[in-house]
């Protein structure tokens, strides 16, 4: 389904989105994606985002919400309505697009932020973390790309996984098991500190717990009954944010076995077949929602027109499940 009309269509899109294009699915030499992959900086999405940052380090002045949030307004009032546009949403939007992280070193960024930036809980310094899964998985893999010094927060993830494997943004309200969306974030986080680090034994055990987590429940079933956890898992929509579906969890594993050099999990299966029946006849797949909450400015399409994201992440997920009889590839960094 990688058409040359496919990766036409891809190709002609923002610096970064389009340098994935050349190195995953047209298999540009790394001279060209390489130099796509600069201009995020200087061009399209990527740099509008960098001159929208505050002296002080931070994006709309606060940690996880902008400064001017109405914690008891409407806005508040609907989690749905959640605002983007913060230090923490923006920082994973930029490393996740690829950017160089020396384009936010050269700024002092992770020195500015701890002088600077408080999580809205308690007024805690932005580095050390909090009590929120999905943030502290963020914080994790925006520290190890800035360099900051998030070994606690590491640590806080080995103390916190629970009895059944995963992770749970409501373990601090008494939750005991684990949720889908936040075991999801938070192995992108340690995967990151792996990636980044090398990882040690107890990370990597962490990391394995979580995934057994999610493929013993096939990435989208209840353990108990079977049924599917819920009508969020096969709807696409980018950017993910912090909302678990079965193509995001599908492109964990993927950068995941690629940075193991494992091969992929049969008991993925089926959810690899609900991301392939959504790809349209022309090979691409339809943006399902936009998830509500300010942002910025868009960066893909509106619900049910084809998204560039979407097929990128899609096509790539398939491009690598169906590729699992050969040999498993050499080991090599999994961003992107």
């Amino acid at each position: 389904m990688v058409t040359d009309a496919l990766i036409a269509w891809l190709s002609d899109s923002d610096p970064a989105l389009r340098w994935q294009v050349e190195r995953d699915l047209a298999g540009e030499p790394p001279e060209v994606w390489q130099a796509t992959r600069a201009k995020i900086a200087t061009e399209g999405f990527g740099a509008r985002l960098l001159a929208l940052q505050d002296p002080d380090g931070q994006w709309a002045g606060g940690a996880y919400f902008p400064a001017d949030f109405d914690f008891h307004g409407s806005e508040a009032g609907e989690a749905a309505s959640q605002p983007w546009t913060a230090t923490t949403w923006t920082l994973n939007t930029l490393r996740e697009w690829g950017l160089d992280s020396a384009v936010l070193r050269e700024r002092r960024t992770a020195g500015l932020l701890a002088e600077n930036s408080h999580w809205e809980y308690d007024d805690l310094p932005y580095w050390g973390g909090e009590v929120d899964c999905c943030i502290n998985a963020y914080t994790v893999a925006n520290g190890v790309w800035l360099g900051a010094d998030i070994t606690g927060i590491v640590d806080w993830f080995l103390e916190h996984r629970l009895p059944d494997g995963g992770w749970n943004c409501e373990w601090v309200e008494g939750s005991t098991r684990s949720s889908f969306h936040s075991t999801l974030n938070s192995l992108k986080g340690l995967l990151a500190y792996d990636v980044a680090t090398g990882g040690t034994d107890a990370t990597r055990a962490a990391r394995r717990s979580g995934e057994e987590y999610l493929l013993r429940r096939r990435l989208f079933r209840r353990l108990s009954t079977g049924e599917p956890v819920g009508p969020w898992a096969d709807h696409f929509a980018y950017p993910f944010r912090w909302f678990y579906s079965v193509l995001n969890a599908a492109e964990y594993f993927r950068q995941a076995r690629l940075h193991d050099g494992a091969a992929p999990d049969p008991r993925m299966s089926e959810a690899i077949e609900i991301v392939r029946a959504a790809r349209q006849p022309d090979g691409a797949w339809i943006q399902a929602r936009r998830h509500p909450g300010r942002v910025w400015f868009e960066v893909d399409v509106p619900a049910g027109e084809p998204s560039k994201w979407l097929t990128l992440y899609g096509t790539r997920v398939l491009g690598w499940w169906d590729s699992r009889e050969q040999d498993v590839p050499p080991r090599r960094a999994a961003g992107g």
